[in-house]
Parts: C-alpha cells; structure tokens; sequence
C-alpha cells in the first residue's frame, strides 16, 4: 500500500491511497474459507462447497468489504500521522466507477486543510471592560422594595398611585384568564394609570395591553402570555379587581437587618446599604464578564484574517447532510456556519498555544467548591472530606455533568486569559447605562 498527498494550494490537497492485492488477499482468503465452511448450500454437506463456488457467490462483496476497511483505516493513520490539520472530512474524489474486478485500486481524496494564521489579540482598538456599579437611585430601590417586603400590609378600598391590587385579568380573544398581585408602579401607561387610580374592590377595568407595563417580563408574569407572544400584543383586557392594599414601610432596625443577613451581620443602615451594593456588583460581574467574552470573540474574529477552502467546505456540508441538499442550500448554509468556524480556529489556536485546558484535578476542585456553595444555601456550612469526595465522585461519574462542569471551566480560563492578555480598556457604569449601551 501507498499512501502520497499532493498540494493544490495551501488550503487545498489530493491524498492518493494505493491498495495492491497483497494489502487484502489474505484476510479475503481467510474470509471465504470460514464462509466455506458454515455456508449452506443445496447440493453441498456443510464444509463441503467448492471454494470456487464461494468465491462466485461472496467473493466480491468480501473484496468491496474488506478494501474500504483497509482504505479508512490506512486513511485516518495516515492523517494521525502526518499530523495533518484538516477541516470537516476527506470527500472521495475518484470520478469513474470503480473496477473491482482489478487486482490494484487506487482511490483519491480531496482535503480541506486548515489555514495557517496568527492572533492578535492587542489589536488596535481595545476593547471596553465594564465595571457595573450599584449607584445610589438603584441601592435607594432596593432598600424601599426590601421595606415594602418585610412592612406591614393594610387593607383599602380604593386604588391610589403606589398600592397593591390583586384581581384577575382576562380576555377571550386572548384566551388570557390570569390572578395576580402588582403594584400600580409598574404601569406604564398614562391612561391605564389613570384608569385604576379611584377604582374600587369589585370593580372591572378594561385597559389596553400596548403600554400597559413597564417591563416585557410583567406581561408574562401578571398576564400568563407566552413570552413570544409579549412582542405583538396588542389588545385590550378586563381587570376583576378583589383585593387592594398598601404597605407600611418596614422600620430600617436591627430585627430588620438580622431577618435579612441573620443576626449580627449587618448593623446599621449605612451598613445595610454597603451591603446591597457589594451583593449587587458580585451579580453584575457575570454580565460584564459575558459583555466581554462576546465583545473580545468578535474582536478576534474581525480583526483574524485568513482565507478558507470554501469550494470544499460546500461541497462538504452537501455531501454530509443528512437529507438531500442542493449546491444553493449548501452554500447558503456556509455562509451561515463560516463565522462560528472562524472562531472555532481562532479558539482552538489560543487554547493550544497557551495550553488552556482543564485537569482532572482542577474538575474535581471546582466540583467540589460548587457542592459546597449549594450546601451552604441549605446551612450545611462544614460537610467533611469524605461527604465532599463522595458526592464529587458521583457527579464525576456522569459524562453529561463531567461534560458542563468542563465547558464552565474552560469558558473561564478562556475569559480569564482575555483579561489578562487582551488590549482591555476599563469603564465604570451605571447597571442602566451598561444595558443602555451595552445593548441598545
């Protein structure tokens, strides 16, 4: 056998792989005579039939057989090998059909090979890194919403700016029949506001939905309507009103601060308030640093070039589908799947190069932390060791969780060499600015 590539450029090559008589008669021969021995044929006692008659009946199916085991085995050794990068899969490139009635095939194979390139990532524009600050309207709101939640509720028989109304809304047409509890503070509308302002304990108000709310996620929550269906809504709905209150604000004390932080963690207000914004900010990293990972990878993507076989790459996604598609489909496909490849290579470089991957030891530690992070939510705040390794042994043992612990730790690594090693520049923001600019 005889294996040879040949360059048709730098993203592009034909491997011939040469099969003689040799490489496979001896495993055929071998083939056929187990196959003489138990095959039943009329005529013939078993073990008795002519290995001409064999040979006649199984002889070529065997050769088809046995020369494409030889052909992809030899074929990926000898990709291993030679250490070839490739992109998707060998096509067979052979244009007439083959003769198997020969002794010696010879059988040709177009390749994709990855492209050669290098990353930057101190480009020349740097990247923004947001550092989302909890300001003192968002701690004021917080500190209100957590008095209203532990305050006192009183009862009323009229709505005014500010109270609570439980009731149900519904409408037919929308098929929307929901109870719920909101505060007239989340009404957007001017109108709707007006609406409910002086309306009574049994009273029904019909209020248009377009403008209804200040925040996509109320329609769901006060309305039960899909949220795919939140964008077009457009209706009007019936308001049943049952209850109406407001609340006494709750005493900013210590019994306060001890219901919410346990005794003796926080003591003041001030305290109270240095305290909201730590926990606030802790929660605003993991958006600054998703900001960042999505910024950095398109970056990276933009600013990376290099050319890909693309002709192969079509043709690839073509022959590879799993129901028929068209040259059209094929590319219109590529052209939707090139920009995710593109990262991919870019990606795979910088985790090789740097040699970011994730150890079975690092696994296990992080697995750890986490189990003990969720068992410290249920007060269970100094399990043992051997509680810990046996719970870590058991999550280890599952491939799908091994799989998403590992994809969470290479996410991070990835994102902390990105921190460490690209053209970064920091800005302090408001959270309302950050979603303002980050996503308008």
């Amino acid at each position: 056998m005889n294996i040879t590539k040949k360059d048709l450029d730098s993203l592009n090559a034909v491997v011939t792989v040469e099969i003689t008589k040799d490489d496979y008669s001896d495993k055929v021969k071998t083939i056929l005579n187990n196959y003489r021995k138990t095959a039943n044929i009329p005529g013939f006692r078993k073990g008795h039939v002519p290995m001409g008659m064999v040979k006649k009946q199984y002889g070529k199916a065997v050769l088809i057989d046995e020369v494409n085991k030889i052909l992809q085995d030899s074929l990926h050794t000898y990709l291993t090998e030679e250490k070839l990068d490739v992109l998707g899969n060998p096509l067979p490139k052979n244009e007439t059909k083959i003769n198997w009635d020969s002794s010696n095939f010879s059988f040709d194979f177009e390749l994709g090979m990855a492209p050669k390139f290098d990353v930057d990532l101190k480009g020349n524009k740097a990247i923004t890194h947001y550092k989302i600050v909890a300001d003192d309207k968002m701690i004021d709101n917080q500190v209100k919403t957590i008095r209203k939640q532990y305050g006192k509720l009183i009862s009323k028989n009229t709505v005014e700016k500010g109270f609570e109304i439980t009731g149900t809304f519904t409408s037919v047409k929308k098929e929307i029949d929901n109870k719920t509890t909101f505060s007239t503070d989340i009404i957007k509308g001017k109108k709707q506001l007006s609406s409910l302002t002086g309306a009574k304990i049994g009273n029904t108000i019909t209020l248009k939905t377009k403008g209804l709310f200040n925040e996509e996620r109320n329609y769901q929550a006060h309305l039960g309507v899909p949220h795919n269906d939140v964008q077009g809504l457009v209706s009007e709905v019936t308001l049943e009103i049952k209850e109406i209150n407001t609340r006494e604000l709750a005493e900013l004390n210590q019994d306060l601060f001890d219901k919410i932080y346990g005794k003796g963690v926080v003591t003041s207000e001030k305290e109270l308030r240095e305290k909201i914004k730590e926990d606030a900010e802790k929660q605003f990293e993991q958006q600054s640093d998703q900001k960042l990972m999505d910024d950095t990878v398109e970056s990276l993507i933009a600013n990376t070039k290099f050319d890909l076989p693309n002709d192969f790459l079509q043709r690839w996604i073509q022959i590879s589908a799993e129901s028929p598609m068209t040259e059209e489909e094929a590319k219109a496909e590529y052209e939707r799947s090139e920009k995710g490849l593109r990262y991919q290579l870019i990606e795979g470089k910088i985790r090789n190069e740097n040699n970011l991957k994730v150890s079975f030891d690092e696994l296990k530690e992080y697995s750890k932390n986490m189990i003990k992070t969720q068992m410290a939510q249920y007060g269970q705040t100094n399990p043992s060791d051997e509680e810990l390794d046996s719970i870590v042994a058991r999550i280890l043992s599952n491939k799908d969780e091994v799989k998403r612990i590992n994809e969470q730790l290479n996410t991070q690594k990835l994102l902390q060499f990105f921190k460490e090693n690209a053209k970064l520049k920091t800005k302090e923001i408001t959270y309302e600015n950050f979603i303002k600019e980050a996503y308008s």
